[in-house]
């Protein structure tokens, strides 16, 4: 009997705010590989917010287009293998989009090392602790005794880079929506102080918690909070910029950041962008210190899973609406 490949199709690009129709479920005949490629079984799907921008237009990678499997990474095991250095039972980071299982060439997959938790491998060992990792050691730079302020902190990326904020001896700031992600900051998580985005004028809150400045401001989200930022930033700050998760889903803001010229230059800021791809080179150091700091107990790991590829849909407008505490993943199987 032949092999069902259940799939999650984006029927149509959203115009607004992503939604539940947009999505269709589908069934396809089980790929089989070519020279030089493997099948591959989902396991977990990576849910994050470049997926709701990969519909807006060609980023790092491709559009999406209505029609197309729905793109996400994900960790999947190797069932056949066409190609050396791969056999079955394997475990690969793969652009296996939403489906059960996908044929893809083996130059295009990262192997990785069975553990447990798997979940792991998608969280702090996967691009989500990366990002943290580069985006604020090679990026922001930041000094012992300087004040790092993150957005989306109780986010996937979020947490991670408090975290190593504070073990670099840095003063840690978290801004997240809510009164209860906050406390679990403060509480849980060790940051110093966090500001609900929520609560009132975020602007003056960060005054308040950052009252010498902010020398290093990680930024997941874009719009309102950068701005905010940006006018209690310190002489010589430093800006990563890792998303804008406030633009991605629905209308476009009626603005950007306002007075920013002026800021730069009389602050003299340096604003930098990224992507994880671009230190993937230096992953084994990296991955060397994530699992040390795991180990000890010196970085706490908050993820959370939701079962079934039908729910993929759910979850990942539910991640752009702020649910998540953690890092937002599906286990398929």
């Amino acid at each position: 009997m032949s092999i069902v490949n259940h799939q999650i199709v984006l029927t149509e690009l959203p115009q607004g705010k992503l939604a539940p129709e947009h999505f269709t479920r589908a069934e396809a005949p089980c790929p089989t590989p070519g020279d030089g490629e493997v099948l591959l079984r989902t396991l977990y799907v990576s849910l994050d917010a470049a997926n709701r921008a990969w519909m807006q237009g060609a980023t790092y990678r491709a559009a999406l287009k209505a029609g197309d499997v729905m793109a996400g990474g994900a960790l999947a095991e190797v069932v056949e293998s066409r190609a050396p250095g791969l056999t079955p039972g394997d475990l690969v980071f793969a652009d296996t989009g939403w489906q059960n299982y996908a044929a893809l060439p083996a130059r295009h997959l990262t192997k990785l090392p069975r553990m447990e938790p798997l979940s792991h491998l998608l969280s702090v060992f996967g691009v989500a602790g990366l990002t943290a990792y580069f985006g604020l050691l090679e990026c922001g730079k930041p000094k012992a005794g300087e004040t790092v302020v993150v957005s989306a902190a109780a986010g996937s990326v979020g947490l991670f880079v408090g975290q190593i904020a504070k073990l670099k001896g840095c003063r840690t700031v978290g801004i997240a929506g809510g009164a209860a992600k906050c406390a679990m900051l403060t509480g849980e998580l060790g940051f110093d102080a966090a500001v609900d985005y929520k609560a009132g004028d975020t602007r003056r809150a960060l005054r308040a918690a950052c009252p010498d400045g902010i020398d290093v401001y990680f930024d997941n989200v874009g719009g309102d909070v950068l701005e905010a930022c940006l006018f209690n930033m310190a002489l010589h700050g430093r800006v990563v910029c890792c998303g804008a998760v406030s633009q991605y889903d629905g209308d476009a803001p009626p603005h950007g950041p306002r007075g920013v010229p002026g800021l730069i230059v009389t602050k003299r800021l340096n604003l930098r962008g990224f992507v994880v791809m671009d230190f993937y080179d230096q992953s084994e150091a990296a991955l060397a210190d994530l699992t040390a700091w795991v180990k000890s107990g010196q970085i706490v790991v908050r993820e959370d899973i939701i079962g079934g590829l039908e729910n993929l849909p759910a979850a990942l407008i539910g991640l752009l609406a702020g649910e998540n505490i953690g890092k937002r993943m599906v286990k398929v199987v």
